[in-house]
């Protein structure tokens, strides 16, 4: 039941050297300890320097090749090393190519702006992509009417935000970037664009993915009213990537419980006898219970749905069996658990958030979802995924590693210049995926678990008492 889902898992390559008294080895001496790895590394690094300089060229096809040269590096492997040394002018010529280039160059550059937040991981530097790059991208979707265009700068805006959203503000800049394409505010002399199905698609997906880390949301009920219903009314669209899209978002809100809150919010406020300012009035209240009515029967109708004309029995056995796991929500509460196979390991989930952000990510990653799920570190705590093994070396759980540093307490406390505890060092603490920076998305993970529980309780003991 529900779609398998796929973590990555972090790799601690260990150091060896066999000559105490040489700590520092020249690049010379462990090329020819490993002549094969280093060349091909060599090679890959001396590719994407000139696929960098090539963003310089005034020919867009030439810029358009050395994009596509860096998307398939990032994708087939982390480039830590090169992000390292040449992260800011990547960036920048990146935006570049969306403000100036081709509608092929703004989807390239988008995309590798993604995949950069996702290799830099959480800190500074996924904070600086998110500033820099969220008025571009904003004004790209503003200019653009080709939906490759706007579905890749959609993407792109969700993941770096994804990544790089130190708070909820930042977040709910960008979900209301994304919401103003879906209910766009029009002028006298503005006449609106129907987008075709690939973009309602992409909104609904990015708008959804955004929401799922959001703990606290201030919208109001008339709004959510109006994004429940028209949510809705995707749900009878032709299109099933369509349906599909706007049945996860639907579940997601479902399972945030945001109209029990609501619910609890108008009870407190006919219980002390007067209503205050903003809360819940009981028509209000009404109206949201009747479209989750409303819902509930478009769900049920499309989880028993008959193959129409022309339809791909792959979309429909996807839609059949979501909505089937919508239904079961609804009806019982209970969220669909899936599992995904990434090499050796399984990757488990048992909420909708957790099936939303995984879906996003691996069809964003494309091809180098297996890639960054067994190695990207930043995802592996989004997930609470830790692979057995990787390349033959056993991998460390964060707890592991603070112990590592514990044991290596003596040794930075004595001036010691053991190359290995510098190197663990900089592995734990200095690397742009270090245990301090992923210290943050377990903390947040945990967190909207608490409150989500809390929630649970509350709405439980609300019904009881009814």
């Amino acid at each position: 039941m529900g779609k398998k889902t796929q973590r990555k898992n972090a790799r601690m390559d260990l150091l060896d050297s066999d000559d105490d008294t040489s700590s520092i080895s020249s690049s010379s001496t462990m090329q020819s300890e490993r002549p094969g790895m280093d060349e091909v590394q060599v090679h890959k690094d001396v590719m994407l320097d000139q696929s960098l300089d090539a963003l310089y060229e005034q020919r867009s096809s030439t810029r358009e090749q050395a994009l596509a040269s860096i998307l398939n590096a990032f994708n087939s492997d982390l480039q830590h090393e090169f992000v390292e040394k040449k992260f800011a002018t990547l960036l920048h010529q990146c935006l570049h190519c969306i403000k100036k280039g081709s509608i092929k160059e703004t989807s390239l550059a988008s995309h590798v702006i993604g995949l950069l937040a996702l290799t830099v991981g959480l800190g500074d530097q996924a904070q600086e992509i998110l500033e820099e790059s969220v008025t571009p991208l904003s004004q790209a979707l503003k200019s653009g009417r080709e939906a490759l265009k706007i579905t890749s700068t959609l993407e792109c805006l969700a993941v770096i935000t994804f990544v790089g959203g130190a708070n909820p503000e930042q977040t709910e800049r960008s979900m209301q970037i994304i919401w103003q394409m879906i209910h766009p505010k029009l002028g006298s002399n503005v006449v609106a664009t129907k987008p075709s199905p690939a973009v309602i698609t992409t909104l609904v997906s990015s708008w959804a993915f955004l929401l799922t880390t959001v703990d606290r949301w201030t919208l109001g009920p008339k709004l959510w009213q109006e994004i429940v219903t028209y949510l809705s009314s995707l749900l009878e669209k032709d299109d099933r990537s369509v349906r599909i899209a706007a049945g996860e978002a639907l579940a997601l809100i479902f399972e945030l419980r945001t109209l029990e809150k609501f619910a609890a919010e108008a009870k407190g406020s006919t219980a002390n006898g007067s209503v205050k300012e903003g809360s819940v009035s009981q028509e209000a209240l009404m109206n949201m219970h009747g479209v989750k009515s409303k819902v509930t029967n478009q769900v049920r109708d499309l989880a028993a749905e008959a193959g129409g004309k022309g339809s791909a029995k792959k979309d429909l056995n996807t839609q059949r069996s979501l909505f089937k796991d919508l239904v079961e929500f609804l009806e019982n509460g209970v969220a669909p658990e899936t599992s995904t196979k990434v090499g050796g390991d399984s990757l488990q989930t048992s909420t909708w958030y957790q099936m939303i952000q995984l879906n996003f990510l691996k069809h964003f990653l494309g091809g180098g979802f297996i890639k960054h799920m067994q190695e990207n570190e930043f995802l592996h705590d989004v997930f609470s995924f830790t692979p057995k093994k990787i390349g033959g070396h056993s991998t460390m759980s964060s707890e592991e590693k603070v112990v590592c540093l514990l044991d290596l307490v003596p040794f930075i406390i004595s001036g010691s210049h053991c190359i290995i505890c510098f190197y663990l060092w900089q592995r734990l603490f200095k690397s742009p995926n270090s245990a301090l920076n992923k210290a943050r998305t377990l903390f947040l993970n945990k967190q909207r678990m608490l409150a989500k529980n809390m929630n649970d309780g509350h709405y439980a003991a609300m019904v009881e008492n009814e």
